[in-house]
């Protein structure tokens, strides 16, 4: 019972996944195909979830959805942990001054949410998925700094880490042999949080038209469309929602397991 949010995330994570491989290779129907049915259909033995207010099939839809938000969680997330890992690393290890400045970029980074980057980015180099990816990624930046500085002061007041400093490494290979691998479970709870951030970010910069072209069907950019026939046609709006909920709770159910699996603290407390 201790492990069940963990099993719970991972079923769900796994769900998400899966559709979007699935959706690599088959679909019910063509998603971007106009007026292949009637127009806001319910749910039937043809098309499971309904068509849309263009007669598209909405399972097909949230199948190829799946693809994005796996894409630019996993891009973002890379970005994030690319350049918020080492700084964090580098504050930690550095001296007092080099703290200070990489936190203090870090709290200057926290004032620009990715909604309000991504409408930057968008302005200067138009609306697509890399700026939505970019964006994303460059503000959860500051998580993983922090983070990973956290870990790194942790690590960093160990005795084997004296040992190794009294015996002449430096601190490039104490960060290589002793600081990474220990901080390795930290880096990969937050990867699992920002991921399930990166969900809600994506599908909001979709709701707005900031992310993919208007041909690729992603969860916001579907509940965009519900919104006009919110009345008619109420699932519309329920299934994209339900799609883009399970996938945050997934992730943030499978972070937060994975904190409670490798934090010893908690494992002493339980």
């Amino acid at each position: 019972m201790r492990r069940a949010g963990l099993w719970c995330g991972a079923v769900l994570v796994a769900g998400v996944v899966l559709m979007a491989v699935v959706s690599l290779f088959w679909t019910p129907y063509d998603p971007t195909l106009v007026g292949t049915a009637p127009r806001l259909q319910g749910p039937s033995p043809e098309h499971w979830l309904g068509t849309d207010a263009m007669g598209i099939d909405v399972f097909s839809r949230i199948l190829v959805g799946a693809q994005t938000t796996i894409v630019v969680g996993v891009v973002s997330v890379g970005i994030a942990g690319l350049l918020g890992v080492p700084l964090g690393i580098l504050a930690g290890q550095g001296p007092r001054w080099l703290d200070e400045i990489v936190m203090r970029l870090t709290d200057i980074a926290y004032a620009f949410p990715a909604l309000l980057l991504a409408i930057l980015l968008a302005a200067r180099f138009g609306a697509s998925p890399v700026t939505a990816m970019t964006a994303i990624g460059l503000a959860t930046i500051p998580s993983f700094a922090r983070v990973t500085r956290a870990g790194t002061l942790q690590v960093m007041s160990s005795d084997f880490v004296l040992a190794a400093r009294s015996s002449g490494t430096r601190w490039p290979g104490i960060s290589a042999r002793h600081v990474l691998p220990n901080i390795a479970p930290l880096i990969g709870v937050q990867a699992s949080v920002t991921f399930a951030m990166a969900i809600l970010a994506e599908a909001a910069l979709s709701y707005l038209g900031l992310s993919t072209a208007a041909i690729v069907p992603t969860w916001g950019k579907m509940l965009r469309d519900a919104q006009t026939v919110m009345f008619n046609a109420p699932l519309q709006a329920v299934w994209p929602g339900l799609a883009i909920a399970i996938a945050v709770l997934g992730f943030n159910l499978l972070g937060d397991g994975l904190r409670d699996l490798l934090d010893p603290r908690l494992r002493e407390v339980r």
